[in-house]
């Protein structure tokens, strides 16, 4: 059984909020009594894809367990890499990772289509994804993540900037009956649905919260709660099969 903590959209800027908010997520599982397989972080980390925001990001999100990131569509790929994952900069390529363990494999894709809100897996992400696949034992549970959600969730605005082009993440899945579902943020509400015969798990958003469309009618600004607490999910992998928790943390 591995245990992982999700966790998205910080949207981390210059300003004491989202600082305060990522960190007390981060301090809540910095005290578990117990060693998480890995956090995953998918996407939107910074608010402005700024050098600055993201050195900040990378304190607030240091951990003791390993931490696992894929951008959103805040954030800006050449600053992405260098100042959050400090690796050399200068590519402007989809920031793909893997992470491997004897129990699973986390691969991370990046679904950001830069200067645009929607999502969208590039053949060259879809290629490095069959590779890890390919690499990856049939009897190891795969979790992939990215950041667009690629169904809809039946919230107009989010669907409006879902991952579009998800037909071809679809068929690629039917080849691999080891993937054991997926992850990906971007609602800034917790969800569940299926794509592609999978759980399709959602994380809420650490920043805020998004109302859903019967919660918020003739409200102002309706589609953004900032007054609930930041939240995360906890995805138990077991034999192949995922149970999700989520769980409020206080500020």
């Amino acid at each position: 059984m591995i245990v992982i903590a999700h966790i998205s959209d910080t949207h981390v800027d210059t300003g004491p909020r989202s600082a305060e908010r990522t960190r007390a997520v981060m301090r809540y599982l910095e005290e578990l009594p117990y060693d998480l397989h890995a956090i995953v972080v998918t996407g939107d980390v910074t608010d402005h894809g700024l050098p600055a925001e993201y050195e900040l990001a990378r304190e607030l999100l240091a951990s003791r367990h390993p931490v696992l990131f894929c951008p959103g569509n805040h954030d800006e790929r050449e600053a992405f890499r260098r100042h959050l994952l400090a690796q050399a900069a200068g590519s402007t390529a989809p920031v793909n990772q893997v992470h491997r363990s004897a129990d699973a494999v986390i691969a991370l894709c990046d679904s950001s289509v830069p200067g645009k809100d929607e999502g969208l897996l590039t053949e060259e992400t879809l290629a490095w994804l069959e590779d890890v696949l390919v690499q990856t034992a049939r009897h190891t549970p795969v979790l992939v993540g990215f950041h667009h959600p690629p169904a809809d969730l039946h919230i107009p605005y989010v669907d409006g900037i879902r991952q579009f082009g998800a037909e071809r993440l679809a068929a690629l899945a039917d080849r691999h009956r080891n993937i054991a579902g997926f992850l990906c943020g971007h609602a800034h509400t917790a969800a569940a649905t299926v794509f592609a015969g999978r759980p399709l798990l959602v994380a809420p958003g650490v920043v805020s919260t998004l109302r859903l469309p019967w919660e918020h009618p003739g409200v102002p600004h309706g589609h953004v709660h900032l007054d609930q607490p930041p939240a995360l999910a906890f995805h138990v992998l077991d034999e192949g099969r995922l149970t999700t928790h989520y769980r409020h943390v206080s500020v």
